[in-house]
């Protein structure tokens, strides 16, 4: 018995394990989550609401857009729609200042992903001119949700699951690079968008077997908020991949690539919780 608990014991100080979560307490990685969810669901849901209901495609709307994010189908999808779904008026009644200011409103959202990614890999942050990053990282984000959305009804099976999976890397790899001004090199980012990616995976299969029966729980036990609150929980979920597959990706270089990260920037402390620009 002692002989298997020093080989376990053994095995947790190589993988490094201690050190990953030790960092993971740094980042204040459920904090960032939490965070993450709030701006997206304030600041990103209303823009992307307006963009989804101008879409000639006609794919839904947002409700659609948010469904196939969860992975979910039949009556729940059914649910959500008719519950989250605006009217398409809401274009007639969307001034083109209006839409401005909803992007403007967005920015702080890409702001704290940059942020996320600076303290994950100990660069010092950007200037604030820099803002047009998180605003071009925000059109692309908002491209890569579109096209998963198109791909749902026009890809099926393995075709689909690998175009999903090809561009959500690529996606995550280069807002890695762009976010960090390029102060990061692209192998060493790699790691941590397969994470992100295989993350994400995982967060879809568990909302399909565990969010899917909730959502029709709560919209009969709770109506509106029981269904926002669903939504809400499964955002914390996809910050703390986020977050957290860049982090594990710093953190398998650091432990497991020593040949590959001579370059590496040094690992700088924690700031404070508020300083998110």
């Amino acid at each position: 018995m002692r002989r298997h608990l020093r080989t376990l014991r053994r095995g947790w100080h190589w993988l490094g394990a201690q050190s990953l979560i030790r960092r993971g307490r740094d980042l204040e990685l459920m904090h960032r989550a939490m965070g993450f969810a709030t701006l997206a669901l304030v600041t990103l849901a209303p823009l992307l609401i307006v963009i989804a209901a101008a879409d000639p495609l006609g794919r839904g709307g947002f409700a659609a857009w948010l469904a196939d994010g969860m992975g979910l189908s039949g009556r729940s999808a059914r649910v959500l729609a008719e519950i989250i779904s605006p009217p398409r008026e809401v274009v007639g009644t969307t001034s083109l200042w209006g839409v401005l200011a909803l992007a403007a409103f967005g920015i702080p959202f890409g702001g704290s992903v940059q942020n996320g990614y600076e303290r994950t890999w100990g660069v010092p942050p950007g200037p604030w001119h820099r803002i047009w990053r998180q605003a071009t990282w925000l059109c692309f984000l908002t491209a890569y949700l579109y096209q998963e959305v198109l791909t749902r009804d026009a890809m099926y099976g393995p075709e689909r699951i690998t175009v999903s999976l090809v561009t959500g890397v690529l996606f995550f790899w280069w807002g890695q690079r762009f976010l960090l001004g390029g102060q990061v090199r692209w192998w060493h980012l790699l790691p941590g968008a397969v994470a992100t990616m295989t993350g994400l995976i995982g967060l879809r299969g568990f909302s399909y077997f565990v969010f899917t029966p909730l959502i029709v729980e709560n919209a009969i036990s709770y109506g509106t908020v029981g269904v926002v609150l669903i939504v809400e929980s499964w955002l914390i979920g996809v910050g703390f991949v986020i977050f957290g597959g860049a982090m594990f990706g710093r953190w398998l270089l650091d432990h497991h690539g020593h040949r590959f990260t001579e370059d590496l920037p040094p690992r700088s402390g924690p700031r404070p919780a508020g300083d998110d620009r």
